[in-house]
């Protein structure tokens, strides 16, 4: 998978919210919620610089063994163009649409991104589902986190890479929207009650040609059983 044209124009910064040039964590500043209420999203910045996120980047789009993901969606199975892994630690099983997903074992590389995740998130996770969109016509409709094996009120760390692509959430009751556009090398972590009122999505965009990969490092409560 080619990693060119990272580079974003200045109509794909165009969004409501920008991320800051440097993490909060270096400037002292503690991570912003970027919801008004009924949950806590929280933007902690690049937690990788450029040149660093630009390697990684390669290195997982030549590593790992990304797949088409399949779901079972209304009855029918429907194989997408967005590309998926699984990895997490034994036994690390997650079911959504209708699909059940084995984890492959972390390797060095991931086991490292995720210890750099959980300390600027202040916890840990087991594991971590890895979406590939190849351009910006490839996208994730609105859905929230809420699967049994994640349990009551999970907490989802998601690091970007690549292509700045806008992400939305959307409250379940008034349809309240609230955007950001999510940068190269940032993380965003989502918490507490976020799942139960809010619904997330990536919107498809004619305006994105090239890659971007996303990491999302989660907690499986192992034994629990996966929804159907």
């Amino acid at each position: 998978m080619s990693t060119r044209a990272l580079n974003v124009t200045a109509a794909q910064r165009s969004f409501e919210w920008q991320a800051d040039a440097d993490p909060p964590a270096a400037s002292g500043m503690p991570p912003r919620n970027l919801l008004p209420r009924d949950g806590e999203v929280h933007d902690h910045g690049r937690l990788y610089a450029e040149d660093e996120a630009t390697a990684l980047l390669t290195q997982l789009c030549e590593a790992v063994p990304f797949r088409p993901d399949e779901l079972v969606i209304a009855g029918k199975r429907v194989v997408t163009s967005r590309l998926v892994a699984w990895y997490g630690d034994d036994g690390a099983k997650y079911g959504y649409s209708g699909a059940t997903k084995v984890a492959l074992p972390f390797t060095p590389t991931l086991r490292a991104v995720k210890e750099r995740v959980e300390r600027a998130a202040g916890c840990t996770f087991n594991a971590c589902l890895l979406n590939l969109y190849p351009t910006g016509q490839e996208g994730m409709s609105w859905h929230s986190d809420d699967e049994p094996a994640l349990g009551r009120s999970p907490i989802i760390a998601s690091l970007s890479l690549g292509a700045a692509r806008r992400f939305d959430f959307r409250h379940k009751r008034d349809r309240e929207k609230v955007s950001v556009t999510l940068e190269h090398g940032q993380l965003l972590v989502m918490r507490g009650v976020t799942q139960h009122h809010w619904q997330h999505a990536l919107p498809k965009t004619a305006k994105v040609h090239s890659v971007r990969v996303n990491l999302t490092f989660r907690t499986i409560l192992l034994g629990r059983p996966e929804r159907p």
